[in-house]
């Protein structure tokens, strides 16, 4: 069985994948930060979904970047708080090629 990284790593070696990859870059980044954020705290989605008063599948799906659920800023924030952690918000000025620049991005 592949590995998440390696599976990640195949499927970006095709420039349709990558194409569409890179336009939802600033999501899967955020998404990483969920994930690594909860198994920093140690707790299960049950056990989140248990402090902001919501159900594991929310929770979830929240964390899946289902598209056809966005989360409020007011969950967002109920979720950071879950798990011991402020959310911060920061607009960045896109770079001349149109894209945002890397070393100024601040997904935390």
């Amino acid at each position: 069985m592949l590995s998440h990284k390696e599976l990640k790593a195949r499927a970006l070696a095709h420039a349709e994948v990558k194409d569409e990859y890179d336009k939802l870059e600033e999501e899967f980044a955020l998404l990483d930060e969920f994930l690594k954020a909860r198994a920093a705290a140690g707790v299960t989605q049950a056990e989140v979904a248990e402090r902001i008063g919501t159900t594991q599948s929310a929770i979830a799906r929240l964390e899946s970047g289902n598209s056809r659920h966005s989360p409020s800023l007011a969950t967002l924030r109920k979720y950071a708080h879950a798990l011991g952690c402020r959310l911060e918000l920061r607009l960045v000025k896109e770079s001349a090629a149109g894209g945002i620049n890397n070393r100024d991005r601040e997904v935390s």
